[in-house]
């Protein structure tokens, strides 16, 4: 099947039909093939793209960079030090500077409304590659895994365990809802999405076939095809943020008591980094500071048999290749 979505910005999933989410699924698992085949597919040479990063990432980074290079094209990647975005020059002024030397723009930053201007002005395609809202990008990796694990998408109960108000848990609940699985944001009530996006998500959940549910008990996780969660804290926030998010979240830690409540084939994901020990800076810090070993996921779930989070990273890159491709108008044979 073939889906002209030439020209087109990838902001949020809300911006895409499902049947458009499963083509982008579909060109990535093509374009993977074909790299692993070692098959070139540099159909976009002479091509170029912008890689705006106010908030740096290993692993939208090197999947942006990496995708460009094996489409033929040409990446510049500007860091907070190397962009005056927002402080000398305007977001509309950059967007069109960008448009007039690049095919394309990544945004990987923070408000929604940044990247969304951006898109406004430029005359090229504009990609969010993570917002405080919204991490599409992100979402369309993790269902190529789990397509990859279970041969569909439809059906399977998806439980994200921890802060579900900002772009994970946002878009997770979007894309379970557009694609017809059952989401279930596992937390306690403060930390529920945004009401007005959870009615629109149980509205496409009702056309799909899919649901969405909140709930405090963790007795959600049973029966669960598929447990998620993300890092409690971000690094650069406040020790009082830490110390409150930790207490609260602190019940919903994935470890393997709560995975054996899911599915014997239950999968663990996470869209690292995950403070599951106290080998990183960040790791170590909050894990002295608290006495705690581990935060939200334990080691022995995150380096365990059910653990797919390494593919899941990987499809990062396939995915955004699929995403640039597909805005880009690349033919393949």
């Amino acid at each position: 099947m073939t889906m002209n979505l030439q020209g087109r910005d990838f902001l949020t999933l809300l911006d895409y039909t499902p049947e458009e989410i499963g083509y982008l699924l579909d060109l990535a698992a093509e374009l993977k093939a074909k790299k692993k085949a070692g098959v070139l597919h540099d159909v976009l040479r002479g091509k170029n793209v912008a890689l705006i990063f106010e908030k740096t990432s290993t692993r939208t980074r090197s999947a942006f960079e990496v995708a460009a290079h094996d489409l033929g094209m040409g990446s510049t990647y500007l860091d907070p030090t190397g962009s005056q975005i927002g402080k000398k020059e305007s977001i509309a002024d950059t967007a069109q500077v960008l448009s007039g030397m690049f095919e394309g723009i990544e945004y990987r930053g923070f408000g929604q409304e940044i990247v969304k201007e951006l898109a406004k002005y430029a005359d090229v395609p504009v990609w969010n590659g993570l917002t405080n809202e919204f991490h599409p990008t992100q979402i369309l990796a993790d269902f190529l895994t789990l397509r990859e694990q279970f041969g569909t998408l439809k059906g399977l109960k998806f439980v994200y365990m921890g802060d579900a108000r900002y772009n994970m848990g946002n878009s997770l609940m979007i894309g379970c809802a557009k694609m017809g699985l059952d989401f279930v944001a596992c937390a306690p009530k403060a930390y529920w999405p945004d009401k007005a996006l959870v009615a629109t998500c149980r509205e496409l959940a009702a056309k799909s076939g899919g649901s969405v549910t909140l709930s405090e008990n963790t007795d959600a996780v049973s029966g669960a095809d598929v447990v998620y969660t993300d890092v409690w804290v971000s690094m650069g926030e406040p020790v009082e943020v830490w110390a409150e998010r930790i207490e609260a979240l602190a019940p919903y830690q994935v470890n393997a008591a709560l995975m054996a409540r899911a599915k014997p084939t239950a999968v663990f994901m996470h869209c690292l980094p995950a403070y599951h020990d106290h080998k990183t800076a960040v790791g170590k810090e909050m894990g002295e500071k608290f006495g705690r070993a581990e935060m939200e996921v334990t080691d022995e779930v995150f380096s365990g048999p059910q653990s797919i989070v390494f593919r899941e990273a990987e499809n990062r890159m396939h995915t955004i290749k699929a995403v640039m491709a597909a805005t880009l108008g690349a033919k393949f044979d």
